[in-house]
């Protein structure tokens, strides 16, 4: 399903998968969800493409458009059914090498969908931030069990209750950002760094990536189907709506 806020592109092995929403900060709308899983599945499938980006320019992106996100919650609309699920379940069984260029604020979604990265590029500039509880929400993406695995379980209790906004530096310490560029060098040092991997013989990087995952791969679909009843829960409760009007209103 195309969306006029998702710019696909392919070329040297590489296919490119570009956030293109400033106005916004990236926030991303059911459209631009819908338009990222079908991007991950095509990806997938093309044998010319051995390797995918991810990026978003001067913000990688603000999360969920939350008045989007209401709108489609209170229209009726089953979060079962709602594109961000397709689009979780595509990035995080995709089989070839999934490289990120991450600039600016990365919040929500923006950061648990790294943990399903192979390579994060990030400025040294960006900013992450995991807002759920906050927002009256519970994590999503299986970061409830992807993140205590990638930063250790007390960083991630802090990081996921808090919502705190945390710098790259300390991503990149504890192992959620492989490299930081400069702000102006991130987008190509990503690109370098997804063409090197394109170029690899392509079974052995999907057999690599496939044996990697293997230990956890159960326990992530268990644990995110868990997060998205919670998730589902939540979004009726009284705190979310709370919390989400108060953020819309300022």
């Amino acid at each position: 399903m195309p969306d006029e806020h998702i710019v696909l592109s392919t070329g040297a092995g590489v296919g490119r998968i570009t956030l293109s929403r400033a106005a916004k900060k990236n926030a991303i709308t059911t459209a631009m969800y819908a338009a990222m899983a079908d991007a991950f599945a095509e990806f997938d499938r093309d044998d010319e493409v051995r390797a995918i980006l991810i990026g978003g320019g001067d913000d990688f992106t603000a999360g969920n458009d939350l008045q989007d996100f209401m709108m489609a919650s209170m229209g009726g609309a089953s979060f079962h059914d709602m594109p961000v699920l397709r689009f979780l379940d595509a990035i995080a069984g995709c089989r070839k090498p999934v490289v990120a260029a991450v600039r600016g604020n990365a919040v929500g979604i923006g950061t648990t969908l790294l943990l399903h990265c192979d390579v994060v590029v990030a400025s040294a500039t960006a900013r992450f931030r995991l807002p759920f509880a906050p927002l009256g929400l519970v994590p999503e993406a299986g970061s409830s069990v992807l993140l205590p695995l990638t930063v250790g379980r007390a960083r991630a209790a802090w990081l996921l209750m808090s919502g705190e906004f945390f710098p790259a530096t300390q991503a990149r310490e504890m192992g959620l950002v492989t490299q930081l560029a400069e702000d102006e060098a991130t987008d190509a040092t990503a690109v370098e760094v997804a063409a090197k991997l394109a170029a690899l013989p392509p079974e052995a990087l999907l057999e690599t990536k496939r044996l990697m995952k293997a230990p956890w791969e159960e326990l992530v679909k268990k644990q995110m189907a868990l997060e998205t009843e919670a998730f589902t829960k939540r979004l009726a409760s009284d705190e979310f709506r709370a919390a989400a009007m108060k953020l819309l209103s300022r």
